[in-house]
């Protein structure tokens, strides 16, 4: 059986998700969270799989380690998204839960950003005008 290919859906313009802040929006349904970390994007489903929470409100924090009783140590500002309900924390870039990184997780989707020019292409024929596209477009994978 061949996988099928996944739709593509253009989300956002690159400059409108800015660092430390979610931009959600709805795709096919859902609600997807685009983030920004270090100028690399990422997507997850804003839904907290424990309880149900709109996990995009929550707060975008560091992770929080301790090698030995007080020594707390932080790292990975930015990555790291608190759910608003219970504190459940989840990686940006994985989805990945740090409460139980076994097998809670929130769901990710591919993310890629291409000049709003490839965007124009399609497989029709019609009448063309020239045109021009500067900026680029953030595109989510389902």
């Amino acid at each position: 059986m061949a996988l099928r290919e996944r739709e593509r859906h253009v989300v956002a313009r690159v400059e409108e998700v800015q660092p430390g802040k979610p931009l959600v929006r709805q795709v096919k349904g859902r609600q997807i969270g685009i983030f920004n970390v270090d100028g690399e994007f990422y997507a997850l489903h804003n839904r907290c799989p424990h309880q149900g929470a709109e996990l995009c409100r929550g707060r975008i924090t560091h992770l929080v380690q301790a090698k030995l009783a007080g020594e707390i140590e932080t790292s990975r500002h930015g990555e790291i998204l608190k759910c608003p309900w219970h504190g459940w924390e989840f990686d940006i870039r994985t989805g990945q839960s740090w409460c139980d990184p076994g097998s809670m997780y929130v769901r990710q989707f591919g993310v890629k950003v291409e000049p709003g020019a490839t965007l124009v292409k399609g497989p029709y024929v019609a009448e063309t005008f020239p045109v021009t596209v500067e900026e680029n477009y953030i595109v989510v994978e389902m």
